[in-house]
């Protein structure tokens, strides 16, 4: 993941991401899967903040903790929340464990978990299961693998790429995979809740009194 290091790299994503096709449709359900009464949030792989800033708003009794290990990224979210006390700005490699970073109502996360190899996606779901207090909900709006290569090309085009130009970083992973780890693991009512194309909305809730 080092492009995410430069700054060339990271301009370049800022300034295509409010253009991706139907993503605040994407967050939209996001947001109605964080419980209403959730009062700590950890936003992995936060990026610039976008979507963390979205969730507080909707939850203004939140406090959240952003994660990222760009520096550039970091430099934009402490721009972002500079002034907001409710904000912690974490540097974290998402290659290792988040356990050391307490509990939280919710854990959400838009378009970074794909970055990883699948064996750390795998760890990092069961990282999250035991940091969720019980009835806390994990919202992953997620770059998923296409079925085929004809619709992944279709989705590259419908997004402006080619083969040439999309992110080497990506390491994509199909989507009923991913549902059926959060179910191996024990979340609850698991399902894709959102999805167009390759970008869907996975999530699931840790039971009451689970632990």
């Amino acid at each position: 993941m080092s492009e995410w290091l430069t700054a060339e790299h990271v301009l370049r994503y800022l300034e295509r991401q409010d253009q991706l096709p139907h993503r605040t449709a994407g967050e939209a359900t996001l947001l109605e899967q964080v419980p209403a009464d959730a009062r700590r949030v950890l936003d992995i792989g936060s990026g610039d903040g976008r979507l963390l800033q979205l969730v507080l708003c909707a939850r203004p009794h939140a406090r959240g903790v952003a994660l990222d290990f760009s520096g550039p990224m970091l430099e934009r979210l402490r721009d972002r929340f500079s002034g907001d006390v409710r904000v912690e700005v974490v540097e974290h490699d998402l290659n290792n464990s988040i356990s050391r970073l307490g509990r939280f109502d919710a854990v959400v996360s838009s378009f970074a978990i794909h970055h990883l190899d699948h064996a750390r996606k795998r760890e990092l779901y069961q990282e999250v299961w035991t940091t969720l207090e019980p009835d806390g909900a994990f919202c992953n709006l997620e770059h998923v693998a296409s079925p085929t290569l004809e619709l992944h090309l279709e989705f590259l085009a419908a997004i402006g790429y080619t083969p040439e130009t999309e992110d080497p970083s990506n390491k994509l992973l199909d989507m009923e995979t991913q549902l059926e780890w959060l179910r191996q693991i024990g979340f609850v009512n698991v399902d894709c809740f959102w999805k167009w194309r390759e970008l869907a909305l996975l999530a699931g809730r840790k039971t009451a009194g689970a632990d």
